[in-house]
């Protein structure tokens, strides 16, 4: 089956991207044959897979109109939405944070769950392997309710607990400790607000970063938490953290149970949590899989393969 769509040369411009970028990756992604000539994109395939793609490029052109800038993850979502003949503004038309003329949005059913759950909920687990977005989409959340001053700060913390080395004595102060820890939620927040902005916040303690181990008989209140990489808390230290909850307060907790740091001889607090916690009210659980991999997408492939790898060792 053949379709031919005639786009606006600003649509036409982002699918073509630099060199075709957009375009070759979409063909790739979707295994369709795409051709664009001029104004003309002509989509051949399978049936209903050209009238999804149609649909899915046809909705594309809109979020252009509305600000969306095309990269692998809004391919990724086109994908996705074919996948399943879903609407694509389900997902990318749910815009969570504007910055610099872009904006954040889910790029998954998962992704797109996960937002819905930190809205809704006081405290959301995002569980699932790396590349799903988990860290990024909450560290947007926070900025937003921080800008909309539905809360008062963000607060960020994170064990720190080494995967696999030592890095032994790390002079400075206390933020200069954890830094390379809490480095990934910084590259979050400077990806979507000012730095100028940012520095402002840490400066009248509305961005703070609290370690952890630090966190013990404080009451976080009007606070928007993030608790990073919680697959390396204890059953102890996740108990001590969720009890911090005060009052006009979220929290989120993320973390993927295949990437654990921690000794042998004491077990993540992930594990069980979904069990622990089945039957708190306003506590929810977004189990995120492959398909909400949303990294280049090799990772997709490379997750798979350590679960099929794990899996064949727990059958022998």
């Amino acid at each position: 089956m053949r379709r031919t769509i005639e786009l606006d040369d600003r649509v036409a411009v982002e699918l073509a991207g630099d060199h075709d970028r957009v375009l070759d990756a979409l063909q790739a992604r979707l295994g369709m044959d795409i051709d664009l000539r001029g104004n003309q994109l002509t989509i051949s395939g399978d049936g209903p897979r050209v009238d999804a793609a149609a649909a899915a490029i046809g909705e594309l052109g809109e979020l252009i109109h509305a600000g969306e800038r095309l990269g692998a993850a809004s391919v990724e979502a086109v994908a996705h939405a074919v996948d399943r003949n879903a609407p694509l503004t389900d997902t990318l038309g749910d815009v969570v944070l504007r910055h610099r003329s872009v904006n954040v949005t889910p790029k998954t059913a998962g992704q797109k769950a996960y937002v819905d759950a930190i809205r809704s909920h006081t405290i959301t687990f995002g569980i699932g392997p790396a590349g799903t977005g988990k860290t990024y989409l909450a560290v947007a959340m926070a900025a937003s309710a921080l800008n909309r001053r539905e809360v008062g700060r963000i607060i960020l913390t994170r064990p720190a607990v080494e995967a696999g080395e030592r890095l032994g004595f790390l002079p400075g102060d206390i933020a200069a400790k954890v830094d390379p820890y809490l480095r990934p939620l910084f590259d979050a927040l400077y990806d979507m607000l000012e730095p100028e902005k940012v520095q402002a916040f840490f400066e009248r303690g509305q961005i703070e970063i609290a370690p952890l181990a630090f966190m013990r008989g404080r009451t976080l209140n009007d606070s928007f938490i993030i608790l990073d990489e919680a697959q390396n808390t204890t059953i102890e230290q996740m108990k001590m953290f969720l009890t911090r909850l005060g009052y006009g307060s979220k929290m989120v907790v993320t973390g993927d149970v295949t990437q654990v740091d921690l000794p042998r001889d004491r077990p993540s607090a992930l594990h069980d949590i979904g069990t622990i916690l089945a039957d708190v009210p306003d506590v929810s659980f977004v189990r995120f899989g492959r398909d909400d991999v949303v990294r280049h997408r090799l990772v997709q492939e490379i997750v798979e393969a350590y679960r099929v790898a794990e899996e064949g060792h727990a059958t022998t």
